[in-house]
């Protein structure tokens, strides 16, 4: 995998849940209050969470440090728990049990288990696209860029399998979510192709269905090491699926026949 574009606007997807946080109220309408939020066992509203209002409460986003530590806690354990048992099964009790914090804290930071959900979508991508990026930086070679980026991508996700399972569930239960994260990475990928192309690095082609067969190059071996449960090492399914992307099946394409 080639660079992949890291800017804040293409790599936010637009998951259930995320659209209404941060909108401001209309003028008079005073600041708004959160949304009570329901126990996900009994449908009442958890004491802990009447308890802990505030500016964190009404925004989502942390104001201090121990906030935002509070934030990252629950996303990682979101990580862990959803990745284990599904967005389904996954509970926001669960969630918060692997948080070491009370049930209501959740809803301090997030209005839903959907919201939390999307935002690891996100922040898969966020995460993958700068590995790649810096993996990649430093070679002008595009083919070399290429194993360089497969090698991140795949050190990633053998990193994080939790959050791949996460990404590959969101067809399923954030459509939005999951489109998002596969389009930005298609148009980073279709931009470095094509300059790669225009500077005589790469034999020109249409680029668009060169960055999708690549992407479904790395996102099989991705599923195989995860899913799978896949034992060969990286670097050995780097070497053989860069000689694939370099030489082809073709007999004798490595000695330039």
């Amino acid at each position: 995998m080639g660079e992949a574009r890291t800017g804040r606007g293409a790599g936010q997807a637009t998951g259930r849940g995320t659209a209404a946080r941060g909108r401001k109220a209309p003028a008079g309408a005073g600041v708004a209050k959160p949304r009570a939020p329901k126990n996900d066992a009994t449908g009442t509203v958890p004491a802990s969470a009447v308890a802990t209002g505030g500016e964190e409460a009404a925004s989502g986003m942390p104001k201090t440090a121990r906030g935002a530590a509070t934030r990252r806690a629950i996303l990682e354990a979101a990580e862990r728990v959803i990745g284990r048992q599904g967005f389904n099964e996954a509970s926001i009790g669960s969630i918060t049990r692997e948080a070491g914090v009370a049930q209501g804290t959740f809803y301090i930071y997030f209005a839903s288990k959907d919201e939390v959900f999307s935002e690891l979508v996100a922040e898969m991508g966020r995460m993958l696209r700068h590995a790649i990026s810096e993996a990649t930086s430093g070679y002008a070679d595009r083919l070399k860029a290429e194993r360089e980026g497969l090698r991140a991508f795949l050190a990633f996700v053998s990193a994080h399998p939790e959050l791949y399972r996460i990404v590959q569930e969101a067809q399923f239960v954030d459509r939005d979510a999951y489109l998002a994260y596969f389009r930005t990475f298609a148009e980073g990928y279709r931009e470095g192709l094509e300059r790669a192309a225009s500077a005589g690095t790469i034999r020109p082609g249409d680029a668009e269905i060169r960055a999708w067969t690549l992407m479904g190059i790395a996102r099989s071996l991705g599923e195989f090491q995860v899913v799978f449960g896949g034992d060969i090492p990286v670097d050995t399914m780097v070497d053989v699926a860069h000689d694939l992307i370099e030489n082809g099946l073709k007999v004798g394409a490595r000695d330039g026949e």
